[in-house]
């Protein structure tokens, strides 16, 4: 039997205390929020539920707050957000490395402030951090390799600020800092990946989901991941021993919608071959 596949969220929503979930994708699409969703979100808060959002988004928590309200998801719809330029901070202050090259575009560059550290050029680094590619609309993550394999030669350690291959900017797909890391890794490079589906990410939003509750502690058995992503979001939800809603309708569209529903077949051959199941499906969530 395979996954369910819903049209309504609530009562699934209604077995769980605490919900993580993705922003991008599912939260809004890149250019404005998903009202549905919100709505949904919004209504597992009012019946005494707790919301975090934990996004691959490069910058600080304070500031992709601010991007949230830009695409008008209200903040009524979540309780927390964790970032990976929350974890790219904590990352850049445990390596004990103070001449950073940045890959990425020069409005990513908060995550460096109140750092011990100076941006300098490619021959004095001893650090790279990729926020993003410079230009993702007009650049490839191929681009780079000649010079990532000069920092992979010297064994200059790499930090990912967005785990992400990916993602969608309304129809457009375009690829995250992710597809770099794969690309250093690939050329024998060190990497420490600041997100999901990496452990950090989600012991942070497990921290901001206790400081939601007032302290309580959070039951595992009753957190439920919502995300689109099967490589960070359910593979994330997988590690930590938590349940996961995956939504169909986000990254993996081209593969498991067909006239705007959910294509059973498609939906099937993406999650094949996982370990742990979804406990549904959805194309949107609502």
């Amino acid at each position: 039997m395979g996954v369910p596949v819903l049209t309504e969220a609530g009562a699934l929503l209604a077995r769980y205390d605490v919900l993580i979930s993705d922003v991008w994708g599912v939260v809004h699409d890149g250019v404005w929020a998903l009202q549905p969703a919100c709505d949904a979100l919004i209504r597992f808060r009012e019946a005494g539920g707790a919301v975090v959002l934990l996004s691959n988004a490069p910058g600080p928590s304070q500031q992709v707050a601010g991007v949230l309200d830009k695409k008008r998801v209200p903040r009524q719809a979540w309780d927390r957000l964790v970032t990976s330029g929350d974890v790219t901070k904590a990352l850049i202050a445990g390596s004990h490395h103070h001449k950073v090259f940045h890959i990425g575009w020069h409005d990513d560059r908060s995550i460096f402030e109140g750092a011990d550290i100076i941006l300098v050029g490619e021959d004095e680094a001893d650090l790279v951090v990729a926020t993003e590619l410079n230009d993702y609309r007009t650049e490839t993550p191929e681009q780079y390799r000649p010079q990532l394999a000069r920092f992979a030669a010297r064994g200059v350690p790499f930090i990912c600020g967005n785990p992400d291959l990916v993602v969608h900017v309304g129809e457009d797909l375009l690829p995250c800092a992710g597809a770099l890391a794969t690309i250093y890794e690939e050329l024998g490079g060190q990497v420490a990946w600041a997100g999901k589906p990496h452990r950090p990410a989600y012991d942070l939003a497990l921290e901001a989901a206790r400081a939601a509750r007032g302290g309580r502690a959070v039951d595992p058995a009753k957190v439920l991941v919502i995300g689109d992503a099967v490589r960070t979001d359910l593979a994330g939800a997988r590690m930590m021993g938590f349940d996961s809603l995956f939504i169909a309708g986000g990254i993996h569209r081209q593969e498991t919608m067909s006239g705007g529903v959910v294509n059973p077949a498609g939906l099937a051959k993406v999650l094949a071959g996982l370990p742990v199941q979804p406990r549904a499906a959805m194309g949107a969530l609502g």
